[in-house]
């Protein structure tokens, strides 16, 4: 008889469901599957007679090996039937759901630290986690970020290269002790003065822990890096192992990270960095300090990733959408971006001017013309150290918010790659299309009086404008950028200047159309416009025009494109390694996103105060998709305590109907409160349950 199985259930990449009839000893019969959801499969088998037992179990596999099976056998009553066939339909409600806990390396603190997290630290974060009976990590990115030497480095999504590690994470505790007694006794008092600070002195910690590991790798360095382990690390990173510490040695040499200002070496040639890196160089041994450092953070990070792994913790890393435009990977490979514009997003209720990362954005032609071996080879170094990474911006692979070069502001972006609109195409809609009025911005008296003081306007004029004819003006040449507003403020701080300055970056951003970034002939409708001055100036029917076409542009008109431009890309590398892939879907997020998502099982990512879902002010937590990360608060937004504090009308609505309780809502959120909140996330369908440190401690009035 043939015997037909079917069953639902979520896999990851790599798994495979088997059933297994009886004993589980017994060969399994494997299952197929098209979009890793439905699994199918005949067997002719030999089946017991009629109104007989016949019990199974479903299995998840791994390249053969059974991982995990159902807790019990499914016992199946054979029916009286002469049919030479049965198919058996089952749902298996995989119990695995992750809770996990957020926190920045950088913020773990210890009695024997060096006033900031590193990679001991980490280690001791997992203990937490098992002893807590967690079972995830999730960090911020851990890469070099060091481009000034000052606390502006801190910002951990802008690093000078996508493969090295910061300094800062060395475990000093880990290294040979100084055999220099008194710089052994002078660091040992500054680690603890830098440890006793109550804030993170960045610039004092990272000179200190630098001169300590400077001073470390005089005494030790030749024979670390003589060493075996060292030598096989090279050998696995040499490419882009050298041309980083080349360029970290020529930053340090001409005091910039800015190859273009460099005297030598500001274009990239292989062959001269070889030669610049080798032994034989007069810079070698500055190179080899970073070769050094390198090397320890390497042994360090895949320790503590290790560590996790043994004791059954997922540690996530993070994979920032953007590289930083003074970055080794500009300067080796400037060819796979688009150095002429700068990615960011566009305006959100927590933005309304939109946001400008200053990245360049991505040449994706380029890349895909290699097959992604640039994505490739990131996301695979990565998998040596994590088990699970989130991908920051997931909508930048489906499309990126490109800002010109001459902006400050994100208003005047479009999405890139995008469709987009001819002026015939425009004037379809019913909106007769004037090129000067709609792309050019629009300036007159009205707007002035209303952006300006009295005390101001007067100089506003003379230095800012050029009066065109009646009571319409322009901004003069010097003045009609951002860029160029920006740069005449640069010296000026005081808060009336400071307001001058914003007003007038919003008369450039005045405009309806903007030009698209290849085809000047093209437009964009520009976003949130309907809130700015010139769209009052449009008469009723083209107010209603430009919404059909401003509708149209964004929420229908790239669906299919932009699915079609994900599914270049995503299929490759979500396959290229064996982690855990979620994507941080927050935002202008399109249709489509879902349905790559979903396709390709990558987890998305749920906030209650941020729901996906425009009908709903709060997100519903027992809607959330299993094949999610759900959150309370993220590092990009406060946390739950502090949320509670920001707006109490809001929080009121929250109390009432996300909590139903009654009366007022207190000022402060409780512990209690909190332990609710947390208690309610734990038990939504989310997959992972990974909460920043702050919201689980805020469960407990003392700890917190």
């Amino acid at each position: 008889m043939k015997i037909s199985f079917k069953i639902e259930y979520h896999t990851q990449w790599g798994e495979s469901i088997g059933v297994t009839l009886g004993s589980n000893d017994v060969k399994p019969i494997m299952l197929s599957t098209k979009d890793g959801e439905i699994w199918e499969g005949t067997e002719e088998i030999t089946l017991p007679s009629s109104g007989t037992l016949l019990t199974y179990r479903y299995g998840v596999y791994v390249d053969g090996v059974c991982t995990r099976r159902e807790q019990g056998a499914i016992a199946h009553v054979l029916p009286q039937t002469k049919k030479k066939s049965l198919m058996l339909e089952d749902h298996w409600q995989d119990p695995r759901r992750v809770a996990g806990v957020a926190v920045p390396v950088f913020s773990l603190r210890s009695d024997s630290g060096f006033g900031i997290g590193d990679f001991g630290d980490l280690k001791k974060l997992i203990d937490w986690a098992v002893t807590t009976h967690m079972g995830a990590v999730q960090i911020l990115p851990i890469n070099d970020t060091t481009i000034t030497g000052t606390w502006t480095d801190s910002y951990p999504y802008n690093s000078i290269s996508i493969y090295a590690y910061h300094p800062q994470y060395i475990d000093l505790r880990q290294l040979p002790k100084l055999e220099n007694y008194e710089k052994a006794a002078w660091y040992e008092s500054k680690r603890m003065a830098l440890n006793n600070l109550p804030k993170i002195d960045y610039e004092d910690v990272n000179n200190t822990k630098r001169a300590y590991l400077r001073d470390l790798f005089e005494q030790e360095g030749d024979k670390v890096l003589a060493s075996a382990g060292f030598k096989k690390f090279f050998v696995s990173n040499e490419e882009w192992l050298r041309p980083y510490a080349a360029f970290s040695v020529l930053r340090d040499q001409y005091g910039t990270p800015d190859f273009t200002q460099w005297p030598e070496h500001s274009v990239y040639d292989a062959k001269e960095i070889t030669k610049f890196t080798e032994k034989k160089s007069g810079q070698y041994h500055e190179v080899a300090f970073y070769y050094y450092i390198q090397y320890l953070l390497h042994v360090q990070l895949l320790a503590a990733s290790n560590y996790a792994r043994e004791r059954g913790v997922i540690l996530k890393g993070d994979i920032p959408i953007g590289i930083s435009r003074q970055s080794v990977e500009a300067w080796v490979e400037p060819f796979y971006f688009n150095m002429n514009g700068q990615a960011g997003a566009p305006p959100d209720p927590f933005s309304k001017n939109g946001q400008n990362w200053g990245f360049p954005t991505y040449n994706w032609d380029v890349m895909l013309q290699d097959g992604l071996k640039w994505w490739l080879k990131r996301f695979r170094k990565m998998s040596e150290y994590f088990s699970a990474y989130r991908i920051d911006h997931i909508l930048g692979f489906f499309r990126i918010w490109e800002i010109p070069m001459h902006s400050v502001h994100g208003l005047l972006g479009h999405f890139s790659p995008a469709l987009p609109m001819s002026p015939e195409e425009i004037e379809s809609y019913g909106l007769p299309f004037q090129k000067d009025f709609m792309t050019k911005p629009f300036i007159n008296d009205e707007l002035l009086e209303k952006s300006f003081s009295p005390e101001a306007l007067e100089m506003v004029k003379t230095v800012f404008l050029r009066n065109t004819h009646h009571d319409i003006y322009e901004m003069r040449e010097e003045f009609d950028t951002q860029r160029k507003i920006e740069a005449y403020f640069k010296d000026k701080k005081s808060d009336e200047e400071l307001q001058i300055k914003e007003a007038l970056y919003a008369l450039v951003s005045n405009v309806l159309f903007v030009p698209d970034h290849k085809n000047p002939n093209a437009f964009h409708p520009r976003i949130c416009v309907q809130d700015d001055y010139i769209f009052s100036r449009l008469q009723g029917f083209e107010k209603d025009a430009f919404n059909r076409l401003y509708n149209h542009y964004f929420y229908q008109r790239h669906n299919q494109f932009w699915y079609g431009e994900a599914m270049k890309k995503l299929p490759l590398l979500v396959n290229a390694t064996q982690m855990i892939v979620c994507g941080e879907d927050l935002g202008m997020v399109p249709d489509c996103v879902p349905w790559v998502m979903n396709q390709l099982q990558i987890l998305s990512l749920e906030i209650q105060s941020m729901p996906k879902n425009p009908a709903h002010q709060f997100g519903v937590l027992q809607a959330y998709p299993w094949r999610s990360v759900c959150t309370i608060s993220s590092h990009d937004t406060s946390t739950f305590r502090g949320w509670w504090e920001e707006d109490r009308i809001l929080t009121q609505i929250f109390y009432t109907k996300v909590l139903k309780l009654a009366g007022c809502a207190p000022e402060k959120a409780t512990g209690d409160i909190v332990k609710q909140i947390v208690k309610d996330h734990l038990e939504c369908p989310s997959l992972l349950c990974i909460l920043a440190l702050q919201d689980w401690l805020g469960t407990n009035e003392k700890l917190r």
